[in-house]
C-alpha cells in the first residue's frame, strides 16, 4: 500500500466518524419530531442548535452534543479493537448494559431504541444472548456499525460475519442485518476509494448476493425500499417536494426499511454537498439524528468534507477524540495485528 493510499484511507476513516458525529449532533434537537413541529420550534435547522425544553428525547441538550448513535458506534469500535477485529457477543451485551446504566446515572432514561432496549431487558433477565435480537428490525445496528466498515474490507470473505457480530445481540433479523451490512459496506468501499454513488450501488448489489442472516420479518425489504428511495432522490427536481415525498413514500421512522432508505436517499441526492444531506436529515422529521448520522458516516467515508467549525464544536462539546480509534481500526484493516 502506498503512503498516499494510506493517507487517503485515514482521512476517509476519520471522515466517517466525523460525519457520523456531526450528523448525530445536527439531528439531536429534532429527533422524534414532525417536520411541522421542527418548523414551529426552530424555523429551520441550519447549524448546530440547542434542543428545546420539550424535545421528546433530548430536552435542553446543548448544541454540538451527540446521542446514542455516536456513543454506541464508539463502543463498538472499542470492542473491535479489544477483539482484534471481532466483537464478542457477551462483551457487547455487557458493554451496552454498562452504557445504559451510565446514561441513567447522567439523567437520560429514554435514549435507547426499541429493539436494543427490549434485547437488553432480556439479557438482564438472563436470556440467551444468541436469541435476544430476533425481533429487532429497527436501525440500532446500522447506526453503530460504521467501525466495522472501517476495520474490515468488503473484499474480506468474512465481512458479513463481522457485521453479524455487531447485530446479533439486539438486531438478529434480516432487516436489522441487511441495513447494517449496507451501511458498513458503503463505509468500507468509501475508505477503499469509491465515491458515494459507486459505494452505495455496490453495497446494494452485494447485500443481495450474500446469504442473509437473522430471523425472518414480515416488514418491507430494506433493499427494495432503498432502491426506490434512490430513484426518488434522482428524479425529483425540487428539494421541498423531494423531502415531502421522502416522508410520505419512504418514511423516516426508526424502522430499518425507512430510516436507512432515507439516509441513502439523502446521501445520494447531496453526494457532492454533504452538509446539505445532514441538514436536510435534521429537518425532515422522524428519526433525524440517526438518519443524519448514517448519511454522514457514508459521505465522510466516501471523501465528503464537512465544515471544520462544526466538527470542532461537536468534538469539544461531546469530548470526542476520534483519531486514536481510527488508527487502531485501520491497523486491524491492514493486518498489522494479525
Amino acid at each position: 500500500m502506498t503512503d498516499d493510499n494510506t493517507m487517503m484511507q485515514r482521512d476517509r476513516a476519520l471522515g466517517a466518524l466525523h460525519g457520523l458525529s456531526l450528523g448525530d449532533a445536527l439531528g439531536m434537537p429534532t429527533q422524534s419530531m414532525s417536520a411541522e413541529w421542527i418548523a414551529e420550534a426552530y424555523g429551520r435547522i441550519t447549524d448546530l442548535t440547542d434542543a428545546i425544553a420539550d424535545q421528546p428525547i433530548a430536552p435542553n441538550m446543548h448544541a454540538g452534543a451527540v446521542t446514542d448513535d455516536t456513543e454506541q458506534a464508539l463502543l463498538v469500535g472499542g470492542l473491535i479493537v479489544d477483539g482484534a477485529g471481532h466483537i464478542d457477543l457477551k462483551a457487547l451485551a455487557r458493554t451496552l448494559l454498562d452504557w445504559e446504566n451510565s446514561m441513567k446515572a447522567r439523567g437520560s432514561f429514554d435514549l435507547l431504541g426499541p429493539s436494543t432496549k427490549l434485547a437488553l431487558e432480556q439479557v438482564r433477565d438472563g436470556a440467551d444472548i444468541t436469541t435476544t435480537g430476533r425481533t429487532g428490525t429497527t436501525n440500532g445496528a446500522a447506526m453503530r456499525v460504521t467501525p466495522v466498515g472501517m476495520a474490515h474490507s468488503l473484499n474480506d470473505e468474512h465481512f458479513a460475519d463481522y457485521v453479524y457480530e455487531s447485530c446479533r445481540v439486539t438486531h438478529n433479523t434480516k432487516p436489522g442485518f441487511q441495513g447494517a451490512f449496507m451501511v458498513a459496506a458503503v463505509v468500507s468501499l468509501g475508505i477503499d476509494g469509491m465515491d458515494a454513488h459507486e459505494a452505495m450501488e455496490c453495497a446494494l448489489d452485494e447485500v443481495v448476493r450474500i446469504e442473509p442472516r437473522g430471523a425472518w420479518s414480515p416488514r418491507a425489504s430494506v433493499v427494495a425500499r432503498t432502491r426506490l428511495a434512490l430513484t426518488l432522490a434522482g428524479s425529483v427536481v425540487d428539494d421541498d417536494e423531494f423531502l415531502d415525498r421522502l416522508r410520505a413514500e419512504v418514511g423516516t421512522s426508526v424502522e430499518s426499511n425507512e430510516s436507512i432508505a432515507a439516509a441513502f436517499s439523502l446521501a445520494w441526492r447531496y453526494a457532492n454537498e454533504p452538509i446539505k444531506a445532514l441538514l436536510a436529515a435534521a429537518n425532515v422529521g422522524g428519526d433525524t439524528d440517526t438518519i443524519a448520522a448514517i448519511a454522514g458516516a457514508m459521505l465522510g467515508a466516501a471523501g465528503g468534507a464537512f465544515p471544520e467549525p462544526m466538527l470542532g464544536t461537536v468534538c469539544k462539546v461531546s469530548h470526542l477524540d476520534l483519531e486514536p480509534l481510527v488508527d487502531s481500526l485501520l491497523e486491524i484493516r491492514s493486518g498489522v495485528n494479525e
